[in-house]
């Protein structure tokens, strides 16, 4: 790891006892507790940081969520509650972005989601919190973009054609723009600013999971998506961060207004990506 990042790891291993127990999680097993951040959040940001797998937070936050993985591959990131798509993917990319897509018990996972999508090829969770509507009738675009980053990371997005009907909603959002499925992800001034760690939809994460995907990267609402992001470019080629999230603004790799070195690398990813 380079000095940046670990003088960001130790900001974030200073939280992890926050929530009342270790591991970002709560004493009675919640692992989605986000005061400030939860297990799964932890899992992901250390993923951008490059933190070893040999590492003491990541292993044990990775036994965490690996412990609460059912049989069948649902995963309850509580003791209680309802189980979601949603979390199956966070919890699947959490683990896959740090190496433990061989895990017998994240392939399970992975299983899941795919014979749990919705008819459109993505994933939504039933329930919604804004009502129905014919714009909830569609998967939600946010947890479709991260359980595409978890099969990418386990080395399934590629020979195959069965995760192309997911990919394909996610390039229609390109042209839909406005708010689908029940938990109402849409395309406006927020997602079109460059966010870092990747952790939420937004423009930079969305190029960054698809340019894996050789049904993306020949498609024209793709390359207008890549385009939009290279027009946050600063005048030596480095991305600007524009929209950190609020919990991690004290991070040095996503300092707001500022070029990143890292998001910068992630951005040549996209491009390296294309030249396939």
């Amino acid at each position: 790891m380079s000095e940046l990042y670990k003088a960001d790891l130790d900001k974030i291993l200073a939280t992890r006892h926050d929530n009342g127990a270790d591991f970002w999680a709560t004493p009675d097993g919640r692992i989605g507790i986000e005061r400030p951040i939860s297990t799964l959040t932890a899992l992901l940001i250390m993923s951008d940081l490059k933190v070893p797998k040999s590492h003491e937070a990541l292993q044990g936050s990775c036994e965490l969520v690996l412990s609460v993985i059912r049989d069948d591959g649902r995963v309850r990131i509580a003791p209680k509650g309802s189980i979601f798509p949603c979390h199956m993917a966070i919890a699947a990319a959490a683990l896959c972005r740090n190496g433990y897509s061989g895990d017998q018990r994240v392939q399970a996972v992975l299983e899941h989601l795919l014979s749990s999508r919705f008819e459109d090829g993505g994933w939504r969770c039933n329930k919604f919190l804004f009502g129905r509507g014919p714009e909830t009738n569609f998967s939600n675009p946010g947890v479709t973009l991260i359980a595409l980053d978890a099969f990418r990371c386990a080395g399934r997005h590629e020979g195959t054609q069965e995760l192309d009907r997911a990919v394909e909603t996610l390039l229609d959002h390109w042209t839909i723009r406005v708010p689908t499925g029940p938990c109402h992800f849409g395309m406006g001034t927020l997602f079109m600013q460059v966010e870092y760690p990747f952790l939420r939809y937004n423009l930079f994460y969305y190029t960054y999971v698809l340019s894996f995907y050789s049904k993306a990267r020949k498609d024209k609402r793709f390359i207008e998506a890549v385009a939009s992001l290279s027009e946050k470019l600063d005048d030596r080629k480095r991305l600007i961060v524009e929209r950190p999230n609020r919990k991690l603004e004290n991070l040095q790799i996503c300092s707001k207004g500022e070029p990143s070195d890292a998001a910068t690398e992630r951005y040549l990813e996209i491009l390296n990506n294309l030249e396939k």
